[in-house]
């Protein structure tokens, strides 16, 4: 199932709306550096782009939010003066961009400085108000603020609407591209056949059943491991519907049969056999078949969700608020998710229950997927912010689930544009840059 919140840009992940503020929010870099040129008085223009300056003050805010990237990347800071340059560099090409979406007539609404405002405040755990009393406290006005998201949005959105037109992916990449795929496909999910023997166990059994019960499905397991026909044990012994097989349950892939049959015997080589407990009761266990599978499959989560849209009476704050409490009563048992989800959710899911349906990867925006994507079946996440309001998610099973030719096609296509993204977003950033009119100025003496 479909919703309207699932349907966005997968390219949109490239580029976080406010990046930048959000690191000056919880770094306090823009005070420190109002400060540094406060005392020097050595602010200047260092390059005018299109007749738009850059001040010394603009490049050292960079250099000091870059650094901080590069850290929390684990990655190796550069010399101080490399730093500076390549900051210098980033932010003229930034300019000729803003200049270029100025021309094209690429706008951002102020509803959408709004939400981003708002999902700043949420990821800094603050209201909106709280978050300009913040920034005015480092020397940010709130009108440099708002400027600097919206210049974030407006690259995002003129990005969106120039770099996919420009990767081509040809035919001969993707027949590559599948061929890899279905090569690892052949180590992670094979085809295998088991043969089974079911020594069930009623729920009523008392300890002393259990153990006898225990006790005849390890001589099962005994009297097949010193040689005796497993068909003639399963239909002598099993409680399985397989008896009349002799316990085989076919051959089909991995992802086929249950995930406790399937770690119990990963490890065995053909011919083996192994024990294993189940709610059901014993289950001896031969690998009787191992082979290459032909079957690609792919990951596929199915979630829930409770959504509240901030807006009139309803603060981010509040519907967070709300939305851990719903959690609070499902988790004591107290509440239904799909009852609630019916009564309270406003995504097109909430008559479902908040169901998504079974989804495979990239279906969502990336802020919801990346909680999604952690939970385990059963587990509810805290309430997360997306850009579409709040949600409480919930995962209810994960498979893998095998996928057509045609759909494997797809995937390797959209996973080489992924791949050659940020290269072709470097040369036409590069190409606008080179229409633009550069001008680099000395310090003063």
């Amino acid at each position: 199932m479909m919703t309207m919140f699932s349907l966005t840009l997968r390219f949109a992940r490239r580029s976080s709306l406010t990046w930048l503020a959000i690191a000056l929010a919880s770094s306090g870099v823009w005070a420190q550096t109002s400060k540094t040129n406060a005392i020097s008085g050595r602010d200047f223009i260092v390059a005018v782009v299109d007749a738009q300056p850059i001040t010394n003050h603009d490049v050292n805010v960079r250099a000091a939010l870059l650094a901080q990237q590069l850290r929390q990347q684990k990655k190796n800071v550069p010399a101080p003066s490399e730093l500076l340059q390549n900051s210098l560099e980033r932010l003229i090409t930034e300019k000729a961009l803003l200049q270029y979406a100025k021309e094209a007539g690429v706008t951002v609404e102020n509803e959408a400085v709004d939400q981003a405002e708002q999902r700043m405040a949420a990821q800094n755990q603050m209201s909106v108000d709280a978050l300009h009393a913040k920034f005015r406290a480092e020397g940010t006005s709130v009108a440099s603020l708002r400027q600097n998201i919206k210049d974030q949005a407006i690259l995002q959105r003129l990005t969106e609407r120039n770099v996919p037109s420009r990767i081509k992916v040809s035919e001969v990449e993707i027949d590559q591209a599948v061929r890899e795929r279905q090569n690892a496909s052949v180590n992670t999910n094979p085809d295998i056949e088991l043969g089974h023997i079911l020594v069930a166990v009623s729920e009523k059994a008392n300890d002393a059943d259990v153990v006898a019960l225990q006790s005849k499905a390890q001589t099962a397991l005994a009297r097949a491991k010193q040689g005796e026909d497993f068909g003639k044990l399963a239909k002598e012994l099993s409680d399985s519907a397989e008896r009349d097989k002799g316990g085989l349950m076919g051959v089909r892939a991995t992802s086929r049969y249950p995930t406790l049959f399937v770690d119990a015997t990963k490890n065995l080589a053909v011919g083996d056999v192994t024990l294993v407990r189940s709610g059901a009761g014993f289950h001896i266990l031969k690998l009787v078949t191992k082979r290459a599978s032909s079957v690609v499959t792919v990951t596929q989560t199915h979630p829930r969700h409770i959504l509240l849209r901030p807006g009139g009476q309803l603060s981010q704050t509040t519907a967070r608020a709300q939305l851990a409490e719903y959690k609070r009563q499902i988790e004591a048992g107290k509440a239904d998710f799909a009852k609630l989800a019916r009564e309270h959710s406003q995504d097109a899911s909430g008559p479902d229950g908040g169901d998504l349906g079974w989804v495979s990867q990239g279906m969502f925006v990336p802020e919801f997927e990346e909680v999604m994507n952690k939970l385990q079946p059963g587990q509810i996440a805290d309430p997360m912010v997306s850009r579409f309001g709040v949600h409480l998610i919930q995962v209810m099973e994960r498979r893998e689930a095998p996928i057509s030719e045609r759909e494997l096609r797809d995937m390797a296509r959209n996973g080489l544009r992924e791949k050659k993204f940020d290269e072709t977003y470097q040369l036409w950033a590069q190409e606008v840059r080179g229409r633009a009119y550069v001008e680099y100025r000395d310090a003063p003496q």
